[in-house]
């Protein structure tokens, strides 16, 4: 089974983020084994950087608004891509302060879902999602319009 980590930093505090978050995580267990590591907020980027390092394995896509962005259709291909050649993934979300230089340089890939800047417990939701609609998509399913 297909093999995926969500690598964030801090806790979800509101419950209906936690709710939509567990939600996917459900959804996405027929297709993949879904590990969410929460890392715990530094003092600054350079101390919460050591964290997600030490968590992060195989591929690495880091979320970040000057990475690239993906239609849902093409981020299906390359986590397709990803399971074929029997990869781990491991997405990154760093903390309201973003990430590291460091973090982003040993990153496979860069992904952006917006100019926009989101909150990061927000994101985690809408990661999950894209996961999920990623693996629906690749599976023929109806699910994504």
């Amino acid at each position: 089974m297909q093999k995926i980590n969500i690598v964030c930093v801090g806790k979800i505090k509101e419950d209906f983020y936690r709710n939509a978050v567990t939600e996917y995580l459900k959804r996405l267990s027929r297709f993949a084994k879904v590990e969410v590591k929460e890392i715990a907020e530094g003092k600054d980027l350079q101390e919460e950087a050591q964290g997600i390092l030490r968590a992060a394995k195989g591929y690495i896509i880091a979320l970040c608004v000057e990475g690239d962005k993906l239609s849902s259709e093409d981020l299906a291909k390359r986590i397709k891509t990803l399971c074929d050649k029997g990869e781990e993934i491991t997405f990154i979300i760093g903390s309201s302060c973003g990430l590291s230089d460091a973090v982003k340089r040993e990153a496979d890939f860069k992904l952006s879902f917006s100019d926009m800047t989101f909150p990061h417990q927000l994101m985690r939701v809408i990661l999950c999602e894209q996961i999920y609609r990623a693996f629906m998509i690749n599976s023929g399913s109806t699910y994504h319009k």
